[in-house]
């Protein structure tokens, strides 16, 4: 297959238009991540400012990553079902006006809300933008090389988020940290106009059902740790969402079974590997995008760092994203999923390790330098293992439900970090948090892909 299989041979893009239309799509799925890390650094100014409860803080995060995680795998149907690029370019303006809106946020609850819905037009940013990518590149060596460069890109967002983050904040306070996005969607806009416009895939069919359960359990969930954290474990507040959690996720388990089309069939969870790299994206997101969150605060906080100090002191966690991957890649061809795996999962257990050390109001920096490092070693190993391990595990009817479960775990597990993370009040209580489930995780990831040999 060529490109002149997708487009007539008098469109086909030249070497310059398809560069022009590579950053389009690359600057659209950089906006993803760059909006799960600019906040954090930010939240001190806006609790300043707009003076919310406790409990609503983590909110300002989790909103985005909670909708984004329930409404993955829906914005993936929808993008078979509408075309990539339609759903790509509304999702762009969506992601535009939104951030703007929340630029203007009154209070935190309109700001929460303004999250949300950004969480939402992301979800539709991801699986459209993956498979424009993919109609752009129909030779497997070239879709290899574009799939890394688009991987990177959105590793250099996740970077530059707290670092761009506090110079904003430092420069004119948080509400200048939304503004960032519109002009990076409106030049992604404009040059989606240049996309291909790919043949369809077959429509499939929608499982609402499971998709309003799984957002809405995940939700209970996120809300209970939170609430556990501020108002105590044996609080109504905690229990209530919690208990709801529970009866949302029994249903979805019912629920599953009998749909014709279910968000995560049961035969593919029954899969010890597939379950393998399920495990080690969430563990590996809980713990990375967890300790970005608490680490953000805890250094302005205890530390007195500036807002921009603070991003600058995170890029031991955050720059390994833009540059590893390409090597884990190479790593993970030679030596297979497993190791790379298992050391992504020890990694996390080694922060959990050091943080747990990091005693008292003000543990060296030092310490929490080597901590970072080994964070950035859990989330830079285990998320291209866990691709590659799902690829292979997956079978060949279910390979783009399994992508699409292991990008929705990972945005329900860095919701679940920022929730249980963010509560815990000290470092050394969050790492004792990183290191038992590190531990289990690597357990469970050796026990069940044990069995591949």
């Amino acid at each position: 297959m060529t490109t002149a299989t997708l487009l007539p041979r008098a469109d086909a893009p030249s070497a310059a238009r398809s560069r022009l239309a590579f950053a389009g799509i690359a600057a659209g799925n950089l906006l993803v991540l760059l909006d799960t890390s600019i906040l954090n650094v930010a939240l001190p100014d806006l609790q300043r400012t707009l003076h919310p409860a406790a409990a609503a803080v983590p909110w300002a995060v989790d909103a985005y990553t909670v909708l984004f995680a329930g409404l993955l795998l829906a914005a993936g149907a929808l993008a078979d079902r509408w075309g990539p690029r339609r759903v790509y370019r509304a999702s762009l303006a969506a992601f535009a006006v939104l951030s703007a809106l929340c630029a203007a946020a009154p209070g935190i609850d309109s700001l929460i809300l303004g999250r949300a819905l950004l969480g939402a037009a992301g979800a539709g940013l991801v699986p459209a933008s993956l498979g424009l990518l993919i109609a752009m590149n129909p030779d497997p060596a070239r879709r290899t090389w574009a799939v890394g460069a688009w991987t990177a890109v959105s590793g250099l967002g996740a970077a530059a988020g707290p670092v761009l983050g506090g110079f904003l904040v430092e420069l004119g306070g948080w509400r200048l940290v939304f503004l960032v996005a519109p002009p990076i969607a409106l030049a992604a806009l404009a040059l989606a106009r240049r996309l291909p416009v790919p043949p369809r895939a077959a429509a499939r069919p929608l499982d609402r059902p499971g998709m309003l359960l799984s957002t809405g359990a995940l939700g209970a969930l996120t809300f209970g740790l939170v609430e556990a954290g501020v108002a105590g474990w044996t609080a109504p507040q905690t229990l209530a969402p919690l208990a709801l959690a529970v009866l949302a996720f029994a249903a979805l388990v019912v629920v599953e079974r009998r749909v014709a089309s279910p968000v995560l069939p049961p035969s593919l969870l029954a899969l010890p590997r597939v379950r393998a790299a399920l495990v080690a994206a969430a563990v590996a997101c809980f713990s990375f995008y967890g300790c970005l969150y608490l680490l953000d605060l805890w250094l302005q906080h205890a530390y007195r760092l500036s807002p921009l100090d603070a991003g600058l002191a995170s890029l031991p966690l955050t720059l390994p994203v833009c540059v590893m991957p390409f090597f884990t890649g190479r790593l993970v061809a030679r030596r297979g999923a497993r190791p790379v795996l298992l050391a992504g999962m020890t990694a996390s257990v080694l922060a959990g390790l050091l943080l747990l050390a990091a005693t008292g109001h003000h543990p060296p920096l030092a310490l929490l330098i080597v901590a970072e490092l080994a964070l950035a070693g859990t989330g830079t190993l285990s998320i291209p293992g866990a691709s590659a391990e799902m690829a292979v595990a997956a079978p060949t009817e279910l390979a783009a439900t399994g992508q699409g479960a292991l990008n929705g775990i990972r945005q329900a597990g860095s919701a679940l970090g920022v929730a249980v993370l963010g509560t815990t009040g000290t470092l050394s209580a969050a790492g004792a948090v990183v290191l038992l489930v590190g531990v289990a995780a690597v357990f469970t990831v050796e026990r069940a892909t044990r069995r591949r040999a």
